[in-house]
């Protein structure tokens, strides 16, 4: 059912916990049902440093939290845009039909941090074109 990277990803998740100082922080999903994921991400001249999470879900969410973290650590805000659902799921080696909506969670809480660091710092450059504050859809709030 989930492949070896899933697996991994699951039993020994990468950069679990909370970020003290935060430059982005999002929340998705309704951590009173259903999978849910805290994103902190840390920055330094427009790079991310280090990306932390919480998260509470089925293996696949989590796998893909912990993906998520792995991806973006290390890249410019402006690479870290173009993280998408599609890219989790290749980076996983790919999920069950029934789980690929677990990837929108990481992808989702990147945009939306993102958009929080941005916030933050009142910068003047908008996001890539086509590319829009991040909502929760009624299944990431199921």
């Amino acid at each position: 059912m989930y492949t070896d990277k899933v697996i991994d990803h699951f039993r020994n998740p990468r950069n679990v916990g909370y970020l003290e100082d935060a430059d982005g922080v999002a929340q998705i999903g309704d951590p009173r049902c259903g999978d849910y994921l805290f994103l902190f991400l840390g920055i330094r001249d427009n790079r991310i440093t280090e990306a932390r999470f919480l998260c509470r879900g089925c293996p696949a969410a989590i796998a893909c939290a912990s993906v998520t973290t792995e991806l973006v650590t290390g890249k410019h805000v402006d690479d870290a845009w173009m993280v998408s659902d599609e890219a989790i799921v290749e980076a996983l080696g790919g999920l069950p039909e029934e789980k690929q909506h677990c990837s929108n969670l990481g992808a989702t809480a990147l945009h939306a941090a993102l958009f929080d660091y941005f916030e933050r710092r009142n910068r003047q450059e908008p996001p890539p074109s086509g590319l829009d504050r991040p909502e929760a859809t009624d299944e990431q709030r199921d």
